[in-house]
């Protein structure tokens, strides 16, 4: 037998689940985890984007119940979670779109991606599709 034969691998055993954390993601990490969520949660709320656009383009009588199912409600379904809803579709696209532009810019350019570029296209990305939610949800809230 040789040396490396001979040599055991050490064992390790209980080790405790929590023992890496607190584990500090980079906000590339953030963006990315949110970027999957975005999608799962555009994925699941599309019958409700369909429910809007069906409700919002079929006449004019649709029209006047869409818009007063965001503030009476639509049966058991008080109107507050509705606008709730739409504020989420509304962060998921364009979180989504922002951050999948930043992926495919960065797989279009990698001899100009850097560890300070990715942080700082993450820290954009997170600033715009938070701003922009924020104006557009101004809008929708009736603030102008």
């Amino acid at each position: 037998m040789t040396e490396l034969e001979k040599k055991k691998r050490p064992e390790f055993r209980n080790i405790n689940v929590l023992e890496g954390l607190p584990h500090k993601l980079p906000v590339g990490g953030y963006v990315s985890i949110l970027h999957r969520i975005s999608g799962m949660l555009m994925f699941v709320l599309l019958p409700f984007v369909i429910w809007m656009l069906d409700a919002s383009l079929s006449s004019e009588f649709s029209f006047a119940k869409f818009k007063s199912a965001f503030t009476e409600g639509c049966g058991f379904i008080p109107g507050w979670f509705i606008t709730l809803v739409a504020l989420a579709i509304i962060w998921a696209y364009l979180h989504h779109l922002m951050a999948g532009l930043r992926h495919l810019f960065m797989d279009m350019n990698h001899n100009l991606v850097s560890k300070s570029f990715a942080k700082s296209s993450a820290i954009t990305v997170l600033t715009l599709s938070i701003g922009l939610t924020v104006i557009l949800g101004a809008k929708l809230f009736g603030l102008y």
